[in-house]
């Protein structure tokens, strides 16, 4: 079994810890200067309550909005087995549910907190891996319930859209009183200002690097859970290759413009696939050879992606 030294752990923590505080150091900032303190302390506290309370709400207007369906023991035994195996190595209070998601985009995904949570897999994504590198996708959604991530990137957003709604009306009270900052019968400070335009996008960087981090870890988990990095490495490659990337990269090399690694939600795929590669493999679990390849049968045939008018993809 693969375990992450003391010194990565510390690092990581310590890593995290330092985005999600310069985060609420510059939410506070914001928040303060244009509604003061008192009013600053009850969005904190309202933001605070709505995660603690929003999770279930929020999970089942998602489930629905993908058609998604629940996989109980009598509808897929070998993958409820997998996924409560991967539950009880890492330590859950409660298995995660497991749900069918009836897209032709390979996808996996999870929802909750440790004690409720939920773990979604697609109908192309079951069809287009095999069992060891399904187990793997499981585990590394298992990891990111394991670390609350869930809960921490949530917290994340709540406080970049608390910044962005306050920079949106600042600007906005800024544009009514040009007139009397033009008749010098107002001032503004300089200082405000750069606050108001640049404190949307230092939160939005800072949330995309908070994102990489828990990718990075949570494959670390995955390969922790399993003993077998190689696989999620696999499942990654394939997936990366579906998306067309690597199709356009021989005969079109040079024609897509490069993503700024400052602005991707999940780190680059070739060096996620690196570490993985990197990690020895050590002892490892039982091969979770029961897990059953091809979807379960009596769903829906599965969707081709479009966009709802919410929004929603499936």
């Amino acid at each position: 079994m693969i375990r992450p030294s003391l010194s990565h752990r510390l690092l990581n923590l310590a890593q995290t810890l330092l985005i999600l505080g310069g985060m609420a150091a510059i939410a506070w900032v914001v928040l303060s200067t244009f509604a003061g303190p008192e009013t600053t302390l009850l969005i904190v506290a309202l933001s605070l309550a709505g995660l603690a309370l929003a999770p279930s709400l929020s999970r089942e207007l998602l489930l629905r909005g993908y058609r998604a369906r629940p996989l109980g023991p009598r509808d897929w035994p070998e993958g409820v087995a997998v996924l409560h195996e991967l539950a009880r190595r890492a330590g859950l209070p409660r298995p995660p549910e497991l749900w069918y998601v009836p897209s032709q985009v390979p996808n996996a995904f999870a929802m909750g907190r440790p004690e409720e949570s939920a773990v979604c897999v697609s109908d192309a994504l079951l069809r287009l891996l095999t069992p060891r590198e399904l187990a793997a996708v499981l585990a590394h959604e298992v990891a990111h319930i394991a670390h609350r991530d869930l809960w921490l990137m949530g917290l994340a957003d709540a406080m970049s859209r608390a910044v962005s709604v306050a920079s949106w009306l600042g600007q906005f009270l800024l544009i009514l009183n040009l007139p009397l900052l033009a008749a010098g019968a107002a001032t503004f400070p300089w200082g405000a200002l750069l606050l108001l335009v640049f404190s949307p996008t230092i939160m939005a960087l800072l949330q995309l690097s908070l994102s990489r981090r828990r990718e990075y870890d949570a494959d670390l988990g995955a390969a922790l859970l399993t003993g077998d990095p190689e696989a999620l490495a696999s499942a990654l490659t394939k997936l990366e290759r579906l998306s067309g990337r690597f199709w356009e990269e021989i005969f079109l090399p040079g024609r897509r413009i490069p993503e700024p690694s400052l602005l991707r939600t999940h780190p680059p795929t070739e060096d996620r696939v690196a570490r993985l590669r990197a990690l020895a493999p050590q002892k490892r679990y039982p091969s979770p050879s029961i897990f059953c390849h091809s979807p379960p049968d009596g769903f829906p045939t599965p969707s081709r992606p479009r966009f709802h008018r919410y929004g929603l993809w499936f």
